[in-house]
């Protein structure tokens, strides 16, 4: 069954189409709610689904900017998508994901990026596990370090005002060698990063601010929460670590050496922290930081050659990969990347992949020879998945910490 598949004309069309996905979230869609989220995301790249005019299902996408490796590409982040209980399993999703996809191709993204819900619903559309996304829960005893630390810079409580002069500084320093982090604009930061609205924690508090310096200059920062409770006459509280930015080095211990210090807490937890972060280093027992992995972002490749040459690559060299492709056959073919680009080529190919493994190899998350292990790529020529490691290979993991 097809459906009617447009972009949103109005806030009351993207409502509909944000409930799609909002109503199993316990969503309330107030007006003050949508306008807020619309500046964001805005109004028309909101497709919404409709059968005889009803709204049936919804996607957005975000219009970001996102760090790869030696530079930044234009990025559709890909969220709110959500089909009515209605018209499940009737085909609504993935008339969404074709408006959307031909949407982003025509607007000139490259790559389109999301977190996934359910891992197994986006690989038949393209997209590709691209990146690890780590947890923690460190008991506050386990906190020690391994080598002293020697502050140099000061940790300052601030409200949201002093947090939008000063974080973003932090923010961009690290991002921009850091692949899979998104440019943040102004409403960004005011009105998802720093805005909460009441009760909007759930069990935690209301987010604290703080920031770190050094000669008066910001060198990280820190969003995170008080969790109280009190079992069987103990205090059993927690402080939830919501993000943690600072530049490599001593500022990242140091911000992590406040709030691992932070008083009335027994555990301190934290999620969407690279695979590689630096407390693997800086604990004396990483071991009981308790550290589970699992699924970050996905990264889909919406135009093959844009895509593969906006990046930089670590050696010199060639690959020549065919390239499977069923969903946006545009990409399908042979391509020879070398020089920094990608181009068309009538050579043999020396690897075979779907789009999907191109997607999970394109940030340095994950190697051509962990995919050829793990059957998602095909080494036509002995050698061509360590040639294309090298020069995919990355010195830091992808991050991006936030699900958006």
């Amino acid at each position: 069954m097809s459906f009617r598949v447009a972009p949103c004309k109005n806030l009351e069309e993207f409502g509909e189409a944000v409930f799609a996905i909002g109503q199993y979230f316990g969503m309330e869609p107030t007006e003050e709610r949508l306008e807020r989220f619309s500046k964001n995301l805005p109004i028309e790249r909101m497709h919404a689904a409709r059968e005889n005019g009803v709204t049936v299902g919804g996607a957005g996408a975000f219009p970001f900017e996102m760090t790869i490796p030696g530079g930044t590409v234009a990025t559709a982040g890909v969220t709110v998508v959500g089909t009515y209980p209605t018209h499940r399993r009737r085909g609504v999703l993935r008339s969404l994901m074709r408006a959307q996809l031909d949407d982003v191709h025509a607007r000139g993204e490259p790559v389109a990026l999301l977190w996934a819900s359910e891992e197994t619903i986006y690989g038949r559309f393209g997209y590709g596990m691209a990146s690890a996304n780590a947890s923690v829960t460190i008991p506050r005893e386990s906190g020690a370090f391994a080598r002293p630390l020697a502050r140099e810079g000061a940790v300052r409580l601030v409200d949201a005002d002093e947090a939008l002069r000063f974080f973003p500084r932090v923010w961009d320093a690290v991002r921009r060698t850091t692949p899979g982090m998104l440019a943040r604009s102004r409403n960004w930061w005011e009105l998802r990063i720093l805005f909460e609205a009441p009760g909007s924690g759930g069990e935690g508090g209301p987010k604290r601010f703080v920031v770190l310096e050094r000669a008066g200059r910001p060198v990280g920062y820190a969003v995170y929460r008080h969790k109280p409770s009190f079992g069987a006459g103990e205090i059993d509280s927690e402080l939830q670590v919501v993000e943690a930015v600072a530049l490599d080095g001593s500022p990242t211990a140091e911000i992590w050496r406040y709030l691992l210090d932070i008083d009335w807490s027994v555990r301190i937890t934290s999620g969407l922290l690279p695979a590689d972060h630096p407390l693997w280093w800086l604990l004396a027992t990483p071991r009981r930081m308790k550290m589970r992995l699992g699924d970050g972002l996905w990264v889909r490749l919406v135009d093959v050659g844009a895509a593969l040459s906006a990046r930089s690559y670590a050696t010199d060299g060639a690959v020549v990969v065919d390239i499977v492709d069923e969903f946006c056959p545009w990409n399908a073919g042979v391509w020879r990347i070398a020089n920094g680009k990608a181009k068309r080529t009538t050579t043999a190919a020396q690897l075979r992949c779907d789009v999907t493994a191109l997607g999970s190899a394109y940030l340095g998350g994950f190697t051509f020879s962990q995919l050829v292990r793990g059957g998602r790529v095909e080494e036509l020529r002995r050698g061509a998945s360590a040639r294309a490691d090298a020069m995919f290979a990355t010195t830091r993991a992808p991050w991006c910490p936030e699900i958006f």
